[in-house]
């Protein structure tokens, strides 16, 4: 291990320690606050860990996120919530891998319509379900409080980011980067394309439905609506790209602001929050592409230019 990577390490340990003492030192507000951007973290980052090297622009994430929700709903008054946040680990990475299977081979436009439908469908049959038992919602009543949830969703992140570094690392890292520069190159290197599509998946999927089955508590009173509102998954699109889906640790530099700005906007400006995200949009894709990560590495790269001319 290099002197750089020990170094961001130790940034790394830091900040987590950082975050995890925000309950004892934050009022109720930061605190909220704090869940949010702990939240954002977790599914932009496990999004840009399989969008980021594939450049699959995925919008299943709301659905992930519900079956999470509903996975709490359904069980914590039989099961603990640590298990419960594990077994929604296992249903989303198997949604993963089947929607993986059926529609990874599809790519572009296709693919994006496919994900953002399946949230859709998954709603309905739930919905339909319920109104045949003459249900409309679960209440999620335990005696977990805020900080309980945004302790277990730094830690989360810590292991979101663990993980992406090792895949990183990996031969999984390796193939999936030569898939995102050419998939027809990488299936004639040897590749197995669709397996490494669905592996990253199943890893997002899984991170996806844990991060929904955790903050299920936080809404007391879950409904399909509210589980798989699609208004998330663009969210969570739209602050991965602003970060930069192309470092590990690009995603959270594009959440931390965003979600201010939306809390803002939100509290004082509610009806204006749908422009507000399609400006970020437009302004993502015609002026920062790469993210501000890729601003930061411009910036670095001219002033290494300049010391070295100077």
């Amino acid at each position: 291990m290099s002197s750089t990577e020990i170094q961001g390490f130790v940034f790394a340990a830091l900040a987590l320690l950082v975050a995890g003492a925000l309950p004892y030192f934050g009022s109720d507000y930061v605190l909220s606050l704090g869940i949010s951007i702990a939240m954002f973290t977790v599914l932009a980052t496990s999004w840009a860990l399989f969008s980021g090297p594939t450049h699959y622009i995925s919008l299943a994430t709301a659905a992930f996120f519900g079956l999470g929700t509903y996975t709490t709903g359904l069980g914590f008054e039989s099961l603990p919530i640590w298990s419960l946040i594990i077994l929604a680990g296992v249903l989303g990475a198997v949604l993963a891998a089947l929607v993986g299977l059926a529609t990874l081979r599809l790519s572009g436009v296709y693919f994006v319509i496919f994900t953002l439908g399946l949230a859709e469908l998954i709603r309905q049959v739930i919905t339909w379900g319920q109104n045949m038992t003459g249900q409309k919602g679960l209440y999620v009543l335990t005696d977990l409080t805020e900080a309980h949830l945004y302790q277990m969703l730094v830690a989360l992140a810590a292991l979101v980011f663990l993980v992406g570094w090792l895949i990183g690392r990996s031969r999984l890292g390796f193939a999936l980067r030569i898939i995102g520069d050419d998939e027809t190159v990488a299936a004639h290197s040897g590749i197995n394309t669709a397996q490494a599509k669905v592996l990253l998946f199943m890893v997002s999927g899984a991170v996806a439905a844990m991060t929904g089955a955790i903050l299920a508590p936080r809404y007391i009173y879950i409904e399909p609506s509210l589980a798989f509102t699609p208004l998330l998954s663009f969210q969570v699109v739209i602050m991965a790209l602003l970060g930069g889906v192309h470092r590990l640790w690009g995603p959270i530099v594009g959440v931390i602001p965003f979600t201010l700005i939306l809390e803002t906007i939100s509290a004082n400006f509610p009806n204006q929050v749908t422009l507000f995200i399609g400006i970020v949009f437009l302004v993502i894709v015609y002026f920062i592409p790469r993210g501000f990560a890729g601003l930061i590495e411009t910036v670095r790269n001219w002033s290494a230019w300049r010391e070295a001319r100077s």
